[in-house]
């Protein structure tokens, strides 16, 4: 099991150019489950995926670098969610109607590996969260949430104080409930601004959210997540390139424009 939870914790980022074929995969006891999509060209071909077309043929049509299909993630999720690995091959047909005929698009993927057995646990504001597992087993994080969602949460339900419902999350939840409680037998902490911050307007009633599973692995490797790492075909993180690290701003600016 060593490395298990370490590859859990990571988002993975894949991607394949037209006429080539993506492929995800997760490590055993885990599935796929599937964080965000782009298939388009919002890049230069010089830069990503370069033309297949003859050069004097490419000159003629001018690349579209403002393309982009707004179907992609639903056919991500309908292919590989909840599935150990998934594997296709990209070409515009699968997205529907294709928004740039000429220019060559590419599919990139953001996505998560998913435990199969999980735990969840909530705390409104301002009350402890308390994990644990059972003798010689030990938490690991998976996901954790403090502030509002815009589905809300049963056990903290919305006060209205006259303000509109918006979605507001602490960006370093995550980061804090890996640091208080992954690898222990158990943990516990305030749903607090004190811990987490204050991500949302005054007023609104926050939450803690936390998604963990206990294992029995006899360790675990520390986790980066201020780096998702792009996989090569063996599921090992290699290092993201100065071309990947570019689109990964560009594609950054982009979903914050949309």
């Amino acid at each position: 099991f060593a490395g298990y939870i370490s590859q859990v914790l990571k988002n993975y980022t894949d991607h394949a150019c037209d006429g080539e074929y993506v492929s995800l995969r997760c490590p055993h006891r885990t599935t796929i489950s599937i964080q965000s999509s782009f298939y388009g060209r919002i890049v230069p071909s010089h830069q990503m995926c370069p033309s297949r077309y003859p050069h004097s043929y490419a000159t003629l049509i001018k690349e579209d670098v403002a393309c982009s299909v707004g179907t992609s993630l639903q056919k991500m999720l309908d292919e590989c969610q909840d599935r150990r690995s998934c594997q296709f091959l990209v070409n515009s047909r699968l997205f529907g109607a294709d928004p740039c005929p000429g220019t060559g698009k590419y599919l990139i993927v953001w996505y998560k590996c998913r435990p199969n057995e999980y735990k969840s646990k909530v705390a409104c504001e301002d009350d402890k969260l308390r994990l644990s597992c059972k003798k010689s087993m030990v938490i690991a994080i998976y996901s954790a949430i403090f502030g509002r969602t815009q589905g809300g949460s049963l056990e903290c339900p919305y006060q209205n104080l006259g303000m509109p419902m918006i979605e507001c999350q602490s960006a370093t939840a995550l980061q804090l409930m890996i640091k208080r409680c992954h690898g222990k037998r158990s943990c516990s902490i305030y749903a607090s601004t004190y811990e987490f911050g204050d991500p949302c307007y005054p007023g609104i009633r926050k939450h803690l959210n936390v998604i963990y599973t206990c294992d029995n692995i006899p360790f675990l490797l520390p986790v980066d997540e201020t780096q998702p790492p792009v996989l090569n075909s063996s599921m090992e993180p290699v290092g993201v390139s100065t071309g990947m690290a570019l689109l990964s701003n560009i594609l950054a600016a982009y979903a914050f424009i949309t």
